[in-house]
């Protein structure tokens, strides 16, 4: 059920996660399929409406960095990272407490927590209004197109989810930047929402994770965003029976039954929030492929190309 996102829907769906219920809603990255993250029962319900594989961790969300405190052990780079980053688009995995009433089942029964705080104002409302962690992963199936609008998430997980709050579309499109601060320095599991450039402003230089390590947070397998059709990348051309993902001036581009343009003005912000969207608009069996002009690895960049690779990965 999509419903409006006034104070007497978010009342309800805070209702509905206190009794163990899934609703989707939305954050400033992507809509997120929330559970109560202390239920393993809910965090199981997640799983299974995704049909997630089991090893691959859960974001847990709060309204305040001090909402934490009970979950995991805090360090100066994660105070740091809190103070000038939150609420925002980033995530920091963590050591989890002894006495964390968080579901095992939400971090893949590792010792570390991956948490979040969102600065949307419909997520702020409801985490606030739930008094409770919240587990919550793109609200889609597994491995298949991020949501970032109401209509997405209806579409991809229909009567699975038990409310879904609308509130537009996503303004940033991808999802956050994962930051591991367990290990000897920190580094970036997931690129996302903000950029190895912005941290490494905070933090000096920064490393980035291979694609083959074990989980420790969403986004780190290496089939993952991926549509039904085979893409392929860094195309100057396609096919006359290929769909053509573009960016930035796409006139000398030849080919393609068919074509989206992430940004004419080749603003990677932009980009970024149209992305799964268009993906989602070229991702019909009538295309032999998707074909997606090169972007830059540069900024949000990074992180498109992250996707796109692991969209290949199938």
């Amino acid at each position: 059920m999509i419903a409006p996102a006034d104070k007497e829907s978010i009342t309800r769906a805070a209702v509905l996660l206190r009794e163990g219920k899934l609703v989707a809603f939305p954050t400033e990255t992507v809509y997120g399929l929330g559970g109560d993250a202390t239920s393993d029962k809910a965090v199981a319900a997640i799983y299974a409406a995704k049909g997630r594989p089991q090893f691959n961790p859960l974001i847990i969300h709060a309204a305040e960095p001090h909402a934490l405190d009970d979950f995991i052990e805090w360090n100066e780079t994660a105070r740091l990272l809190a103070a000038q980053l939150w609420p925002g688009p980033i995530t920091l995995v963590l050591p989890r407490k002894k006495s964390c009433p968080v579901s095992l089942l939400a971090s893949a029964g590792m010792d570390t927590l991956a948490v979040r705080i969102p600065s949307h104002p419909i997520a702020q409302q409801l985490l606030k209004e739930v008094g409770r962690p919240i587990a919550a992963p793109s609200a889609n199936a597994s491995g298949k197109l991020s949501p970032t609008t109401p209509v997405h998430v209806a579409e991809s997980l229909g009567d699975k989810v038990d409310m879904i709050l609308a509130g537009g579309k996503s303004a940033v499109g991808l999802e956050s930047t994962v930051v591991d601060l367990v290990s000897s320095k920190p580094r970036i599991l997931r690129p996302g929402g903000i950029t190895r450039e912005q941290l490494e402003k905070l933090l000096g230089s920064i490393d980035i994770a291979s694609g083959s390590e074990t989980p420790l947070a969403p986004g780190m397998l290496p089939s993952h965003y991926a549509p039904d059709l085979p893409l392929r990348m860094n195309a100057d051309a396609a096919a006359a029976d290929e769909a053509l993902l573009t960016f930035g001036p796409d006139a000398f581009v030849k080919g393609g039954a068919t074509r989206r343009n992430l940004s004419k003005a080749g603003d990677l912000e932009e980009a970024a929030a149209n992305l799964f969207a268009m993906l989602r608009q070229l991702d019909q069996g009538k295309f032999r492929a998707i074909a997606v002009m090169p972007i830059p690895e540069t900024g949000l960049g990074a992180a498109i190309n992250d996707r796109l690779r692991r969209a290949q990965t199938r």
